[in-house]
């Protein structure tokens, strides 16, 4: 006999709630460093965690690491290439790393998704 599911969340996924807070809190107060080592564990957790990858790119672009805050950023893009925040962050990491010609490429994908549009990824 089964058991049913349960409205808990399992121990990995409340470690992973209690980290991703953590370095929100990190962030919060500047501690920038801080912030991207724990989101970094957070996506070592799970390399699927969209929100933990767009954390870590924002982090990345504050501290000046702008080629892998858009590594993180194609990674959100791929996770969920029809959301518009995403495809935004890519664009405003590849201006952070003077990438004009990509960071132009990524604004108008979030254009299309903000009129209403799909991104066909390649």
């Amino acid at each position: 006999m089964s058991n049913p599911p349960s409205n808990e969340p399992s121990p990995a996924s409340a470690e992973l709630e209690e980290l991703f807070d953590d370095a929100n809190g990190d962030l919060a107060i500047g501690e920038l460093e801080s912030a991207a080592g724990k989101y970094r564990r957070c996506v070592e957790m799970d390399p699927a965690y969209f929100e933990g990858w767009h954390a870590l790119g924002m982090a990345l672009m504050k501290t000046g690491h702008y080629d892998e805050a858009i590594q993180a950023g194609l990674r959100c893009v791929e996770l969920k290439p029809n959301d518009q925040l995403a495809w935004s962050s890519l664009s405003l990491f590849y201006v952070r790393a003077g990438n004009i010609k990509e960071a132009e490429a990524a604004g108008g994908k979030a254009r299309i998704l903000s009129w209403g549009g799909k991104v066909n990824q390649e």
